[in-house]
């Protein structure tokens, strides 16, 4: 396996666009990840697109990087369509990533768009609630009308008696949150609040209020990898993927989870332990997932994610910034692009050039991304790390 690097990122603005399609998010962020690279659309010589619910919510089955695509200069370059819920775009990294260390690729793109808008709300409620096996029994609901809002508040509930960690912690994730993407222009939702304001607003399923969940939105965003060689070539600023493990459920519910063992996978890859982290993208989801995932990660030990998160050790300007886009809960959600938008935020930390949330010195940096349900345990969980 040869060296990769990450050579230039692009991603879009966060939110609500009911009049722009997967074409113009698509083909945005396409052309500015080949020219912070220095790269023109010849030099690429292949497409990793994903996309998790466009068949859901326009209609677009089977050929849809090839369709958000044609009107760009990528026309005609193999294009390979990747889905697998919220970890698509972290997903098609990984195949990226792969058929460069490989040697079959020189130089590849990767594009995670996505656009859950849609005048009929439940349209996005229901693409969403497929991320499950539909055999599988379902909780009874509690009337929030999103099921992996469910699924998080009951693992919460049961979580929090263990830990002590209280609700105000889980306000706490979120004024972190939008205080980071306060000073990140591309991010959802923005506005500065507070625990009483967080806390204050409508229960989805108890414990979860509407801030401590993330919401509908769309976007784009995209990574163009390439040798080394090529790196040279073009001139770039490198980032180097040192891992990027996938792996999914397993059926026994006495196993680690995935989002453990692809960590400890690209831990042991890359020969780095959780305590080289400078900064770190994660899948808050929902703002208990936050906490739970300090200890998934190895952050912290079994019990003191609330402690770790009240130090401010994670907070921007803290040892180890997490989320310090804002993540899903406040740069957002559209879930296609979501893996991509994480290592977009962990490349650009590592070259400093992540502006007011820039984490000085940054030179180690891992994205975990989950996606979609089976039984206990996320279906499926991707780690990268990259290094500068």
């Amino acid at each position: 396996m040869r060296p990769v690097a990450v050579v230039g990122t692009g991603i879009t603005r966060f939110g609500r666009f009911p009049q722009t399609g997967l074409k113009a998010l698509s083909r945005d962020v396409a052309a500015a990840a080949i020219a912070d690279a220095g790269a023109r659309a010849a030099d690429v010589d292949s497409v990793f697109f994903a996309n998790a619910v466009a068949g859901v919510i326009t209609g677009q089955e089977m050929i849809r990087g090839q369709a958000a695509l044609r009107e760009t200069a990528l026309a005609g370059t193999p294009i390979f369509n990747v889905e697998n819920a919220c970890a698509s775009g972290s997903s098609a990294f990984h195949l990226a990533w792969l058929a460069v260390a490989s040697g079959r690729s020189d130089c590849t793109l990767v594009v995670g768009a996505e656009r859950l808008t849609h005048h009929d709300k439940r349209v996005p409620l229901d693409a969403l609630a497929r991320g499950v096996d539909l055999d599988e029994p379902r909780p009874p609901s509690s009337g929030g009308g999103s099921i992996f809002m469910e699924l998080y508040a009951a693992k919460a509930r049961a979580w929090m008696h263990e830990t002590g960690v209280t609700r105000e912690d889980l306000a706490r994730v979120v004024v972190k949150s939008r205080m980071a993407a306060a000073v990140n222009p591309d991010a959802q939702f923005r506005e500065p609040t507070t625990v009483e304001a967080v806390l204050g607003r409508r229960t989805v399923a108890d414990p979860l209020t509407v801030p401590m969940c993330s919401g509908i939105g769309d976007g784009a965003a995209a990574l163009l990898l390439c040798s080394a060689e090529k790196a040279r070539r073009l001139g770039a600023r490198p980032v180097w993927v040192k891992a990027c493990e996938v792996v999914s459920a397993m059926p026994d519910p006495a196993s680690p989870i995935c989002a453990v063992r692809a960590t400890r996978a690209a831990y042991e890859r890359a020969g780095i332990g959780p305590a080289e982290l400078h900064v770190v993208e994660l899948h808050d989801a929902s703002a208990p997932a936050e906490l739970m995932h300090y200890e998934n990660l190895g952050l912290c030990r079994r019990g003191e994610a609330g402690a770790l998160l009240r130090s401010g050790a994670t907070a921007l300007g803290g040892r180890v910034p997490v989320n310090p886009g804002g993540g899903l809960l406040s740069r957002g959600h559209p879930i296609g692009a979501t893996g991509a938008a994480q290592i977009v935020e962990i490349a650009r930390q590592l070259r400093g050039d992540a502006g007011a949330r820039q984490r000085p010195g940054a030179r180690v940096g891992l994205a975990e991304n989950n996606g979609g349900q089976i039984g206990h345990d996320a279906a499926v969980a991707v780690a990268t790390l990259l290094a500068a």
